[in-house]
This record gives C-alpha cells, structure tokens and sequence, in this order.
C-alpha cells in the first residue's frame, strides 16, 4: 500500500484516474448494449419479418444507449465541481459503476421480452439502483464541501439532490404500472428520458 504524506491526506486524492477509468467503463458498457441485436440468418424473403421481429430489442438498444448517455453526462458534469477524492468516494463510484456495467443484462431482457412485467421490473430496478448511487455520489462529495469547494452553491447543490431522486421516483410508479400495463412503463421509459436529457447534471 502507498502511504501518503500527510498533507496529501488532508488535500485529499486527485481524480484523474477515477475520470478515466470511469469513461472507460461508461463506454464499454455503451458497447455492450448493441450486442444484444443480432443479424438474422434467412432466406431474403423473410429477412423483413426477421428485422421486424428484432424492433424492441432495437428499440430497447436505443432508449439504454440514452440513458446510459445522461448517466455519462452526469457523472461528466458532477466531476466540474468534484476537484478531490477519498477512499469512500473510490468505492461509492465502484459501485456506481458496477451498476452502469449491469444496464445491458436488463437492457436485453426488456428486448427479449418486453410485454412480461418481470423484464419491466428488473430493468427499472437497476435504473433505481443506478440512480440511487449516482445520488450518493454527489451527496457524498458535497456534504459539508467534502470533496468540492468551498465556494460551491450550496442551492445549486440542493437542486442537484433533488434533480437526481427524480428519475427513481418515476421508475417506481413504472414498476407499478407494470402490473397493470407493461406497454405503459415502457412509454414511461421513453419519455422521461427526452424530458430530462438535456437537464443532467
């Protein structure tokens, strides 16, 4: 383990490399997503059939490559203000990154089966749970100027907060729509998205 002096202790770890290996982890996840579409093997007359088949994984494909965008974006923004890092903040981004690499798995299943409630669920569960500790993130970091400076709006940092426990929120009543309409969550996951994209972080 490498020890630091202590007046790197109090300045706290810069966050370079939390930036880079984050954007890596974004990006192969991003990736990741279009693996779930998959060429068909036919005869050409029923190559449209096929295709067509393939829309809401298609369709899946496009709202996760958005979201996971504004995620991107957010933690991108969040980092202006974040100018150090701790062993907490290490491990609370880890998670968060965890959760990132995790959205193709319910991503596909939403594709493969968009009408069954339990493919809504998981994925609006990870949305949640992404969003949850995306929240953490920046709380973690602006409690108390934490990690940010000193200087940092504290009303900005609040409207930050609350901005961010929106999205969890909304895939909770998706959740609940889901036991009555799946197809009616799913408008939810489109829409919100378009309404809050150009609002991240």
């Amino acid at each position: 383990m490498i020890r630091l002096r202590r007046s790197q202790a109090v300045a706290g770890l810069t966050t370079e490399r939390i930036t880079a290996f984050s954007d890596g982890v974004f990006s192969i996840a991003i990736t990741l997503l279009v693996l779930n579409l998959r060429v068909p093997i036919v005869l050409s007359s029923k190559l449209p059939g096929e295709l067509l088949k393939q829309s809401p994984s298609l369709l899946s494909y496009l709202l996760s490559f958005v979201i996971v965008g504004i995620y991107w974006i957010a933690h991108h923004n969040m980092f202006h203000y974040i100018k150090r890092s701790d062993r907490p903040f290490l491990w609370i981004n880890i998670l968060l990154l965890m959760c990132v690499a995790f959205i193709p798995f319910p991503a596909g299943l939403l594709g493969q089966y968009p009408t069954q409630s339990i493919s809504v669920i998981i994925y609006a569960s990870s949305l949640i749970l992404t969003n949850l500790m995306l929240s953490l993130l920046w709380w973690y970091a602006t409690s108390n100027h934490r990690l940010v400076d000193q200087d940092t709006d504290p009303h900005f940092v609040r409207t930050v907060n609350r901005r961010n426990m929106t999205a969890p929120v909304v895939y909770l009543v998706s959740i609940g729509l889901s036991f009555l309409s799946p197809l009616a969550s799913l408008i939810v996951f489109f829409l919100f998205p378009c309404i809050t994209s150009s609002q991240a972080t």
